[in-house]
């Protein structure tokens, strides 16, 4: 029994033995493959990469013309609001090579390198800004574009992308060969050229009279100079990683004194690229908990109707325009939410302004609108009732016409209807301005009295008298048989 047990423990010692040699296996399987994978310090030409860096730092010749052209293929693209065409110039760009020439320099304390790669950058940084500004201030039409706009106010995400870009290519340039293709990609990525257009294009603003052009100037440099940075940063880890040999001196204090101005001047490019990198972090996590308090806060209660939201960091001031009218009790609870809310920690010495509608609430609206509606249909039944008491007046006024005619033919069967006389007396004779019937009672010996039919009659008068009688004759052998008088006496009046 002893022994059984024995060779029992054996066997389950050897069972766990052999699990921790296959797991130790697996590990270093692993350890391996990753360095198989990701370790290219055996694919690394020390030499052959600082010749090529060297190679594209000097600037002249064709370069400068290169530049050129690529600089208004950028600026044409920019203002056309072509992608396309800006990629373009990006790939035909040699601005990359004096910003790997400082990276390298203070990689491997290269004074002279430096030297020509400060120089040349400083020359094509000035040359593009003048030829963008010459385009941009002499085209007829240029205008704000997305493609513009977009390189005025870097953040988080352009300092990344300009970091691990230049990571990229430096990784490219070390290996053995030519990798054309990532260079290229780097190239677009990293998109050196459209923010030195997009300064050259401010600043033709600006001079021409609009302060804000000096402001997309200022942006589009500050895009440019983190661009640089990073991308000398990158190539600086690089090349150290990569133990590239530092230069040498044949003067031991020259090359200490190098050495330390490299330290000092590399120092001292580096505190922007951390400043810039932190103030750009803090930037973006600030802009995202406002989109996260304007989601939460505002966007989910129904009554806020949000038109738009305006930041200003240096004030630090969260402008609010509602369509909705805003109490001051509501905006109270707006800045609660956002003092105290641990959700939003970096908003909490941001001041809310709000401005609320000045055409009234929604609801307001809503309910003037009803009232105005009532208000119309009341207005339109007064006017259906006026109208249906004046088709009576004009059946009164009628019906009393008919009856005065009446007695007039009963009292005096000479007499016809006056309405119908005066009608057609207008349509035959339109210079009548008015006319007028009567019986006058007259008498030439004071005993015996006449009753005389008179119409008196007004006529235009703009007629001269030689076209009026002989209208008037016409019009009183009219009316004598309209009428069946024998006599009738026209009167003019005056």
């Amino acid at each position: 029994m002893i022994g059984e047990n024995n060779t029992k423990e054996d066997s389950v010692n050897q069972s766990k033995q052999g699990v921790k040699n296959d797991a130790r296996g697996l590990l270093t399987s692993i350890k391996k493959y990753l360095k198989e994978l990701l370790d290219f310090r055996e694919d690394t030409d020390h030499e052959a990469t600082i010749e090529a860096i060297k190679a594209d730092i000097p600037f002249k010749g064709a370069t400068a013309w290169i530049l050129i052209f690529a600089i208004f293929v950028a600026s044409i693209g920019l203002n056309a609001n072509s992608t396309a065409v800006v990629i373009g110039a990006m790939l035909i760009s040699p601005l990359m090579g004096p910003i790997l020439g400082i990276g390298s320099a203070f990689a491997i304390n290269d004074i002279e390198v430096f030297k020509k790669s400060v120089v040349s950058l400083t020359t094509m940084i000035v040359l593009s800004l003048l030829a963008s500004f010459v385009f941009f201030y002499f085209f007829p039409l240029s205008e704000d574009t997305s493609e513009l706009l977009g390189r005025t106010k870097p953040d988080i995400r352009d300092v990344l992308i300009a970091f691990f870009g230049g990571l990229a290519l430096m990784v490219a340039r070390t290996k053995k060969g030519t990798v054309a293709s990532v260079i290229f990609g780097v190239a677009i990525a990293t998109a050196l050229m459209p923010p030195l257009c997009t300064a050259g294009y401010g600043l033709a603003k600006g001079f021409s009279g609009n302060s804000v052009g000096f402001m997309y100037a200022l942006g589009a440099m500050y895009l440019f100079t983190i661009n640089t940075i990073f991308i000398a940063l990158a190539t600086f880890l690089v090349l150290k990683l990569l133990s590239f040999p530092m230069y040498k001196y044949a003067n031991a204090a020259k090359r200490k004194r190098y050495a330390t101005i490299a330290t000092v001047v590399g120092i001292a490019v580096m505190i922007p690229a951390f400043y810039t990198f932190i103030n750009a972090l803090e930037e973006s996590r600030v802009n995202a908990q406002l989109k996260a308090y304007i989601k939460n806060e505002i966007a989910t209660i129904q009554s806020f109707q949000l038109i738009d939201e305006n930041y200003e960091a240096d004030n630090k001031v969260l402008k609010l325009n509602f369509f909705n009218e805003v109490t001051l009790a509501e905006k109270n609870m707006l800045e609660s939410r956002l003092t105290t809310d641990p959700r939003y920690d970096r908003l909490k010495e941001v001041k809310i302004e709000v401005k609320g509608s000045d055409t009234k609430s929604f609801e307001l609206i809503t309910t003037a609108y009803t009232e105005k509606r009532q208000e119309l249909q009341e207005s339109k039944n007064i006017i259906a009732g006026l109208q249906k008491q004046i088709e009576d007046l004009q059946a009164t006024i009628y019906g009393l016409n008919t009856r005065i005619e009446k007695d007039a033919s009963k009292s005096n069967q000479k007499v016809i209807a006056f309405t119908r006389i005066s009608k057609d007396a207008k349509i035959r004779f339109n210079e009548i301005e008015k006319i007028g019937f009567a019986n006058i009672l007259s008498s030439k010996d004071f005993i015996k009295i006449d009753t005389i039919p008179q119409v008196m009659i007004k006529w235009n008068s703009i007629l001269p008298d030689s076209i009026i009688s002989p209208i008037e004759h016409e019009l009183r052998a009219w009316l004598q048989n309209e009428m069946h008088l024998d006599t009738l006496f026209i009167e003019r009046e005056k």
